[in-house]
């Protein structure tokens, strides 16, 4: 029995040792969501300050571990006395829950070059089980750094009701579906 169980572990040491890093380009990505305002007029927005990493031993990331987070206070719609409200209390209370984040569980290949990826979300305090399209592009190899690059792009819907955030504003007044959208560039460490 101990013989196996120091086969299993240096088994998994091995695996470890294999899986890559890749950092996010910050300057190349972007993590955005749309809402719907009065049930008619679709309202962008984006976190400003965000990080990402990717940790994968396969070639198509189908092993891909994704983390990801976001500093409320940056949230930008374009309008200052809006971005404000949702950094109240009211929305994202960010001078008492200054970040977002995410956490890969799993992924699974759906396609070529496409996956679901499920993950937990926390946000406003609160974490749900979300999943996740994706979609990559690449790897090529960036032509300054010489390193391979890849792109990523994830999309999905979520309820901010899910997470309290604007408990007191209607469906009507904006929307509870909530779309997300990242796009993030990787560069292998």
């Amino acid at each position: 029995m101990k013989k196996v169980t120091i086969l299993l572990a240096g088994l998994m040491f091995t695996a470890a040792s294999y899986a890559q890093n890749w950092t996010l380009d910050k300057a190349h990505s972007r993590l955005g969501f749309t809402i719907t305002h009065l049930m008619v007029s679709d309202v962008d927005g984006n976190f400003k300050t965000f990080d990402a990493t990717l940790t994968s031993s396969k070639p198509d990331f189908s092993d891909a571990v994704f983390t990801m987070t976001a500093q409320t206070n940056s949230i930008f719609t374009d309008n200052d006395k809006r971005d404000n409200h949702l950094k109240s209390a009211e929305f994202f209370d960010a001078a008492n829950i200054p970040t977002l984040s995410f956490q890969s569980k799993s992924i699974k290949k759906t396609g070529e070059n496409k996956f679901q990826l499920t993950g937990d979300l926390t946000m406003h305090g609160i974490t749900k089980t979300v999943v996740l399209d994706g979609s990559y592009k690449g790897p090529t190899t960036h032509p300054m750094t010489k390193k391979p690059d890849a792109g990523f792009k994830i999309t999905g819907k979520l309820k901010r009701s899910d997470f309290k955030l604007g408990e007191k504003f209607g469906d009507a007044m904006v929307s509870d579906e909530v779309v997300l959208t990242a796009n993030g560039e990787f560069q292998k460490d």
